[in-house]
């Protein structure tokens, strides 16, 4: 059965926004989890998952309001933004599955060189010290420091990055075409007119 009515319309946007809503509350939650038992200490990586999810909570809450009244200046603003987030996402997972091993070590250079924090937790969790070369002078939380057995991190790091950032880039290119999917269903739902309302009054 065809999808083309005010009433089914309306239903799918509620929907979408409302997965949204779950994602976005989803990734406050394993952020603010992963900091409260330890798994991550840095706090500009808690602090952006959680910035990221307050912004698409937002975003979802306003689309979904819009949605079920019908708001057309809502649902404008919630149009353009989502689509200047489907334009950002989609970049970024195209540079995520298109990345070759030289940017790839690069960009985890520059990570690592950015935050202390995050090198303890790295090598913490990959038990490894050092990115390309293990200095013993300096401390290092890996329990393979204390009987002077680690190994470089980078190469631990780098057998798996690959993984991950197709990983990332497949998850957002999902995500990406259902932004763009919202997009759509938020212009056509725009322009229909509810038909609880007056008949003889534009929307």
């Amino acid at each position: 059965m065809r999808c083309a009515g005010f009433t089914c319309s309306k239903h799918c946007l509620c929907a979408l926004n409302i997965l949204y809503v779950m994602v976005s509350l989803l990734m406050i939650g394993i952020a603010a989890w992963g900091k409260w038992f330890g798994l991550v200490s840095s706090f500009q990586v808690v602090g952006g998952i959680i910035g990221v999810g307050v912004f698409l909570f937002f975003v979802a809450l306003a689309g979904l309001i819009g949605a079920m009244k019908h708001h057309q200046v809502l649902l404008f603003f919630y149009m353009i933004v989502l689509f200047m987030v489907f334009i950002v996402q989609f970049a970024v997972s195209s540079a995520c599955l298109t990345i070759n091993r030289e940017q790839q070590d690069h960009l985890l250079a520059v990570g690592w060189n950015n935050s202390q924090s995050t090198q303890r937790d790295v090598e913490k969790s990959l038990n490894c010290c050092g990115f390309k070369q293990v200095d013993l002078n300096l401390t290092c939380d890996a329990a393979c420091f204390h009987n002077r057995s680690c190994l470089p991190c980078a190469d631990t790091i780098q057998e798996h990055a690959g993984e991950v950032l197709h990983f990332v880039g497949g998850i957002g290119f999902f995500f990406s075409f259902t932004e763009i999917l919202g997009v759509w269903l938020t212009y056509r739902y725009r322009n229909q007119k509810d038909p609880r309302a007056n008949p003889s009054a534009f929307l």
